[in-house]
């Protein structure tokens, strides 16, 4: 806690319990000032003051070393890595109406008027940041010395939100996620599993599945994410190489109907096996069946109420 001191018609004042003898040193009157409060001769401004010290240079910016490894281009402290700012051409693909984009049926959620543009991000140009550079020249690399084209298998690589997505050919998927696993530079050794998109504006590529993929040996994330039309929803199964996407497909083909060619045992389960239809895409119907709960019979969704 700070002494109080008294008031008196200077300003000055000394500390409370202290008298002028105490405040000042040996052979010093109180009147006099302490050698530490005069200026050096000459070193002041014509006005008797004391110059006012300069302002401390700023810090400079992190080098890309002390960056962590597995920080993003837009991560903390990774200012020095971050590419120019680059014009991106994206894909507006539809317009969707509503909370869920569902038809047919009716919108039960209250979000009927919502209105938004459904926009996929287009790829990105050279420097991506960071380590994603890094991560694309040992893959492109490694994929050449297996006697690969990398533009045929990566068909467009997007930095979107300080996140890398690869966009694979599914003919090339199982030799990319081996690529990816095993090359030593990469390690992307877990996958943490694979989810279905459903965007029916997205002609000719309506189906997507997305995986994520995570290296634990250099604290990187990144994803690969493969599209099929909806007359051919067929695309290689990763359970081989990434044996815990065993239960992940089985979910994207239960509610998306994306078929995993090599899968162990591609069934329903979540839904019962004699159910028709795929529930969460986007040309389900937004309604259900009836329910009996506890005596209780409850109508399906699309028949409790409307806010139109």
């Amino acid at each position: 806690m700070s002494e109080e001191r008294r008031n008196d018609p200077a300003g000055g004042g000394e500390p409370v319990g202290r008298t002028p003898e105490d405040a000042a040193p040996a052979g010093q009157t109180s009147g006099e000032a302490a050698p530490r409060d005069r200026a050096p001769e000459g070193t002041g401004t014509p006005g008797g003051s004391t110059p006012t010290p300069a302002d401390p240079a700023p810090a400079s910016a992190p080098a890309p070393g002390d960056v962590p490894a597995g920080a993003g281009p837009d991560s903390p402290g990774a200012e020095g890595q971050l590419p120019a700012p680059r014009v991106r051409a994206d894909e507006v693909i539809a317009v969707r109406r509503g909370m869920f984009g569902g038809s047919p049926g009716g919108d039960t959620s209250g979000y009927d008027g919502l209105v938004r543009t459904v926009r996929l991000p287009g790829a990105s140009n050279r420097p991506y940041g960071g380590w994603f550079d890094e991560v694309a020249d040992e893959l492109e690399g490694a994929l050449e010395e297996q006697g690969l084209v990398p533009e045929n298998a990566l068909w467009k690589t997007v930095v979107d939100r300080g996140e890398l997505t690869f966009h694979v050919a599914r003919e090339y998927l199982v030799q990319v996620a081996r690529t990816l696993r095993d090359d030593p530079a990469l390690r992307f050794e877990l996958c943490t599993g694979v989810s279905g998109v459903h965007y029916p504006g997205d002609k000719g590529r309506e189906l997507h599945a997305v995986y994520h993929l995570r290296s634990i040996t250099h604290n990187r994330l990144i994803r690969l994410e493969v599209s099929v039309p909806d007359a051919d929803r067929h695309l290689p199964s990763l359970v081989a190489l990434y044996p815990t996407n065993d239960w992940h497909e089985r979910e994207t083909y239960d509610f998306f109907g994306l078929i995993f060619d090599g899968h162990p045992a591609l069934t329903r389960i979540m839904m019962p096996d004699d159910w028709q239809g795929f529930p969460q895409r986007k040309d389900y119907p937004l309604g259900g069946i009836p329910v009996e709960y506890k005596g209780a019979q409850i109508p399906a969704p699309d028949q409790r109420r409307s806010y139109t």
